[in-house]
């Protein structure tokens, strides 16, 4: 009974008079969380209002259009894409650009990166500057500056066959899969070279002094101390030129040939010359399916990259 009546006579937490450092710092806390309550609800805002009309719902669109079908839901158009005799090679043609483009763009972006960060030159700033601006243009200008150049009717071939006294333009190779590795190794490669060089600016160069001071060779410096600690930043870079190369278009549209098909291209006609939109939209959430998947794999190196820098 005393117990109980002490316990009713004692005073509330709110009741009690707090310090006035206390006051001010209750009074911060709830306003820091009603801030914070604030903000959410105007990201929330935001990614409904933007995101929404602009991403999610063509998204939504997207994967609804693909299992449309006469009598409502159906995986006819999935069928229809993968039963299509020529998806095999549509698919086919379409890893052979990418593992020929973006590995020779990931191989020269690395070589290119431990060239401008090892060895120095004059101009070497400039050099990056101007490979910084480079990923910024449209990818189709490189194929119209390759046919401007190495075309039939380009200034090269022309002097080549003026020297040689040639009937004909000697260079015929622009309008293949010879034209379109060609530039879009000449246009990704950059995105290879800017995260290679800056995985390399977090290397400890006195452990490069060490191996080197007990005799290790330039390759062997590069393969057992180099390449262990920056390959968060090469395999980053690779994997977003992988990327990039997948989804690919303005070149193969300029240089592309018609047996040359892959399947940002064979997306586009089953949408716009056979008017067949489920099957092109089934082709595109597996184009989106593959893109998302070397993204995932980009994200995760690229945490692992940002933890081992620290």
């Amino acid at each position: 009974m005393k117990n109980t009546m002490s316990s009713l006579l004692a005073p509330k937490v709110s009741d009690r008079v707090l310090p006035q450092g206390g006051t001010h710092a209750l009074n911060a806390g709830r306003r820091a969380k009603r801030r914070s309550a604030l903000l959410a609800n105007l990201n929330l805002a935001a990614i409904v209002v933007v995101l929404g009309p602009l991403i999610i719902y063509p998204l939504l669109r997207l994967i609804c259009l693909s299992l449309s079908g006469t009598h409502g839901l159906s995986l006819q158009a999935y069928q229809t894409f993968f039963s299509n005799p020529e998806t095999r090679g549509v698919i086919g043609t379409t890893l052979a650009i990418l593992f020929a483009s973006a590995g020779l763009a990931s191989i020269l972006g690395v070589l290119i990166a431990a060239l401008l960060f090892f060895k120095p030159f004059p101009g070497v700033r400039l050099l990056t500057r101007f490979l910084e601006l480079f990923v910024a243009f449209p990818s189709f200008l490189v194929a119209f500056t390759l046919i401007f150049l190495y075309g039939s009717q380009g200034s090269i071939g022309i002097l080549l066959q003026r020297i040689f006294h040639l009937q004909q333009a000697p260079l015929n190779f622009l309008f293949g899969s010879g034209g379109v590795i060609l530039a879009e190794v000449i246009f990704y490669t950059p995105f290879v070279v800017r995260p290679t060089l800056a995985s390399f600016a977090t290397l400890d160069m006195r452990l490069l002094e060490a191996a080197r001071s007990l005799g290790a060779g330039l390759a062997m410096v590069a393969w057992r101390v180099v390449l262990p600690m920056a390959w968060p930043g090469i395999a980053a870079g690779t994997i977003l030129c992988f990327l990039l190369t997948l989804n690919e278009f303005g070149i193969l549209l300029v240089l592309g040939s018609a047996h040359l098909v892959t399947l940002p291209v064979a997306i586009y006609a089953a949408a716009t010359v056979d008017l067949d939109l489920p099957t092109a939209a089934a082709g595109a959430v597996v184009m989106l399916l593959m893109s998302l998947t070397l993204y995932a794999m980009y994200r995760r190196v690229s945490r692992r990259g940002s933890r081992h820098g620290r």
